[in-house]
């Protein structure tokens, strides 16, 4: 059993840190401790987590720079909204309906990763971040001129308009252009958003432990070296990168279903999304899985714990963001924290019985 902590030693406090936040803050929601705008930023903030780890296993632990990650989350959000909005009041209970939309977005997202990762990861650095950043452009935009209806006929499409589909007059909008999907169920909770969050965790940090993760690092340290070994790089490559896209199709899942009405806008699902998310992962620190969750946490709640200092906000906001990327990246900063580290008794007695 001690054996068995130490070797997943890293998996379990990463596990155990989330439980205690989610344990915390139920307890405050039934206190009523918690204002109504804090109620409402706990989905999305599930859904950022997820991104921000899932990018981490592109960013961190394959070593590649990817700038497509909300047009993975966008896929997700908009097969599973689609589903259920049609399947409503015919798959019961209504959480049967959430489990089967969040299979759907995870396998359509990671299909798409799939088949925009055999073109895409032959390319490297700005031109890869560049290709992937047009993808994400691409789904939003595509997504903004689609029209689909249904009605006793069956599903109509069309990429001009809502008239020239010809529905009936008891037909029914599923996907109106630009306006989106209105009337998709609110399945989303935060629990539901908990439970996939250790889902996820589970997932990557296995993955990482895993043959194929040590493959996908190889990869990364050394693309020439890996082939030497006889590491198949376009394989794991794939592998990493398509897993990655699930699980943002994953988060795009619970973010969408926790809408009225869901439309895919550069705010949503743009560029600034997916810079976002990679905010989160470079000031958590890149291939820190833990850093990932700890910085969606910080970055998300930030803004909005310091709404009342509204003149200020920002410009706090942005001291923070600064004084996290010198603490985790500048080397003297670095190397205050590891003699820090080494100063605490439980690093004091692991390094006398290393001597010993």
């Amino acid at each position: 059993m001690k054996e068995l902590f130490k070797k997943n030693k890293d998996t379990l406090i990463t596990l155990g840190i989330v439980t205690g936040a989610y344990i915390v803050i139920e307890i405050l929601l039934k206190a009523g401790a918690l204002s109504s705008l804090f109620k409402g930023l706990l989905v999305p903030l599930c859904a950022y987590i997820i991104l921000a780890v899932s990018l981490n296993l592109t960013v961190g632990i394959l070593g590649e720079l990817s700038l497509g990650h909300a047009g993975f989350m966008c896929i997700g959000a908009f097969t599973s909204a689609f589903f259920s909005k049609i399947t409503v009041g015919v798959i019961n209970p209504g959480w049967l309906r959430f489990v089967f939309a969040i299979l759907i977005g995870f396998f359509f997202a990671g299909l798409f990763g799939f088949l925009i990762g055999m073109p895409v990861l032959r390319l490297k650095g700005d031109y890869l971040a560049i290709v992937t950043l047009a993808f994400g452009e691409i789904i939003k935009n595509i997504i903004n001129v689609l029209y689909i209806g249904r009605d006793s006929k069956g599903l109509h499409f069309s990429i001009k308009d809502s008239v020239s589909l010809g529905l009936e007059e008891d037909g029914q909008m599923l996907i109106n252009g630009a306006q989106g999907i209105t009337g998709t169920p609110k399945d989303s909770t935060f629990t539901a958003g908990f439970i996939l969050i250790m889902i996820t965790l589970v997932i990557i940090l296995n993955f990482i432990k895993s043959r194929e993760g040590r493959a996908v690092m190889a990869i990364r340290d050394n693309v020439i070296a890996a082939e030497s070994v006889g590491i198949n790089v376009t394989k794991y490559k794939l592998l990493a990168f398509s897993l990655s896209a699930a699980l943002a199709g994953v988060a795009g899942v619970l973010y969408s279903h926790n809408l009225n009405s869901l439309m895919a806008t550069t705010k949503n699902f743009g560029y600034n999304m997916s810079i976002m998310i990679l905010v989160f992962v470079v000031l958590g620190g890149i291939g820190s899985i833990r850093g990932s969750v700890i910085s969606a946490i910080i970055l998300t709640l930030l803004p909005e714990l310091l709404r009342g200092l509204s003149t200020y906000r920002m410009l706090i906001y942005a001291i923070v963001l600064i004084a996290m990327m010198l603490f985790n990246w500048a080397p003297s900063a670095r190397a205050f924290r590891e003699r820090m580290v080494a100063k605490l008794p439980f690093f004091k007695k692991k390094s006398a019985e290393k001597e010993v």
